[in-house]
């Protein structure tokens, strides 16, 4: 009699072929990716709002300036006897003004008026347009002198530059005048001498290369 003895069989182990682990890779890649772009696009939404608001202070700051040098007008024209001095061929030092004359060289191309009208940073150097620091002089740059009207994020305190365009008249009339007994020319018609200015401010935002240019228009007495 043959005996046969019975031997245990084992599966045989399964070829392994890495199959999981490059599924692994590849979804690892893909959210790699995605993290990316979506970190992208903060970053990109970061600078956009950065520039805005850069541009927003640079507009606000020039529009300070502008409603500054008008309320220097204003505030000087009504005293009487008095009006803002505005040099010929100059602009005066101290008031920023002077008297509009398409010949002087302040209006040739490398003028100081043109140059300051013009776009790009050379109004920081200039001398002649009046520097803005607000109505106490603090100024708008060093929030440590001043904290309740400084901002430390304007690169620049903004600048305007007043020009006289001259006599303000009606149509088909000479210059307005006031009347009667108290006009200035003791009942005959009068000859007030009414001026337009035109300002002009640049301003810098949270960088010197954010600039913005406001104008504005205004009539004031003038002495001539």
């Amino acid at each position: 009699m043959t005996t046969y003895r019975i031997q245990a069989r084992f599966p045989r182990r399964a070829t392994q072929r890495g199959a999981v682990l490059l599924m692994a890779l590849v979804f690892l890649i893909l959210l790699t990716l995605l993290a990316i772009g979506a970190s992208s696009g903060s970053l990109l939404q970061q600078r956009m709002v950065a520039a805005t608001r850069s541009a927003q202070l640079a507009a606000m700051s020039a529009d300070t300036a502008v409603r500054g040098a008008e309320w220097r007008i204003w505030s000087t024209s009504t005293i009487v006897g008095n009006s803002l001095i505005c040099d010929a061929g100059q602009i005066n030092a101290t008031t920023g003004c002077v008297r509009y004359d398409p010949s002087s060289p302040l209006y040739a191309t490398n003028g100081a008026v043109t140059r300051f009208r013009t776009g790009d940073n050379a109004w920081l150097s200039l001398v002649g347009p009046i520097t803005y620091k607000g109505a106490d002089d603090s100024g708008y740059t060093d929030a440590t002198d001043a904290p309740n009207t400084a901002s430390a994020n304007v690169a620049e305190n903004p600048q305007y530059l007043i020009e006289d365009m001259g006599l303000v008249k009606p149509p088909g009339a000479g210059p307005a005048c006031e009347s009667g007994a108290t006009g200035c020319n003791d009942g005959s018609p009068g000859n007030i001498n009414t001026h337009i200015y035109r300002i002009t401010a640049r301003a810098a935002g949270g960088t010197q290369n954010t600039v913005r240019v406001t104008q504005s228009t205004f009539d004031a007495q003038a002495n001539n």
